[in-house]
């Protein structure tokens, strides 16, 4: 990896609904803060083109393709502003379900598109039933440059899966974008800033974490170095009313450092298989 100078990154903080012209405004003005900060990549929310609202929402009537509205409305923002975007959005999928896709976008267009492996199944939520899980393969896995760093995605739930950082990693990733809508709860908060500071230090990466505000999901937003120091944070309520960002400076030297320091990835002793199944017998 060659260091050639520093780069400022944002994560937003924003509410989004069931309206897709205002959830679509609110994306539209976070990245103008975000580019206001001096950020070249800025980190979007889970569900930031339409909110999950009730368990009888229909995703299915209000999913988009992804050359629709929401991601033609991102890449025009990128090239406004000459920068990247990572934001969560759904997509039509097989038999009235949708895909939780994050897509990461350049001024030139879509860089990539990550379709949510894990379904959050758990503490009496079942995404499963309107959502269809994406696959663990290699197409599935974006690693987009973004200065002199490489960025890898995960969404949410995935954060509790720590192979799904580590395959990004795996597949060069010296930066983690996780956009959630972590649901708010007893425990959920500690979960969170543990989890976010555990992935940064095991993988030596950088974590960039944009989560949607209080009441209903976390917030506490924030950007975590590879040693686990927080660079830039947001609180649980922030962004409720309008989206706030918080910036900070990444550089490949900061990897550097840690994998010198700490070369746990060199040190390890069981690899990530991507479609392994685990036995049951």
């Amino acid at each position: 990896m060659v260091a050639f100078g520093p780069m400022r990154a944002a994560v937003a903080q924003l509410a989004s609904g069931l309206d897709r012209d205002a959830n679509r405004a609110l994306a539209l003005a976070a990245v103008a803060a975000g580019a206001e900060a001096g950020a070249e990549l800025v980190v979007l929310p889970e569900a930031t083109m339409c909110g999950f609202g009730s368990a009888r929402t229909d995703l299915a009537a209000l999913a988009e393709p992804l050359e629709g509205p929401f991601v033609t409305a991102l890449v025009g923002a990128a090239g406004d502003h000459g920068l990247t975007v990572v934001a969560g959005t759904f997509e039509p999928a097989d038999e009235g379900r949708v895909y939780n896709t994050l897509v990461i976008v350049g001024p030139d267009g879509l860089l990539g598109r990550y379709r949510k492996i894990h379904l959050y199944d758990a503490l009496g939520w079942r995404e499963s039933a309107r959502v269809q899980a994406g696959e663990p393969e290699p197409h599935n896995l974006p690693v987009v440059p973004v200065g002199e760093l490489r960025v890898g995605v995960l969404t949410c739930y995935d954060l509790r899966f720590p192979e799904s950082a580590r395959a990004a990693v795996d597949a060069g990733a010296t930066a983690l974008a996780i956009p959630a809508a972590w649901v708010a709860g007893e425990h959920k908060e500690d979960h969170w800033r543990t989890l976010l500071g555990a992935r940064a230090i095991e993988n030596t990466a950088y974590v960039l974490a944009a989560a949607q505000p209080g009441p209903t999901y976390t917030g506490h937003s924030r950007i975590v170095d590879p040693f686990g120091v927080v660079v830039a944070s947001l609180g649980a309520d922030e962004g409720r009313e309008s989206p706030a960002v918080a910036a900070g400076e990444l550089t490949a030297a900061r990897v550097e450092e840690a994998r010198a320091a700490l070369p746990v990835l060199q040190h390890r002793r069981y690899r990530v298989a991507g479609r392994a199944r685990l036995s049951t017998g």
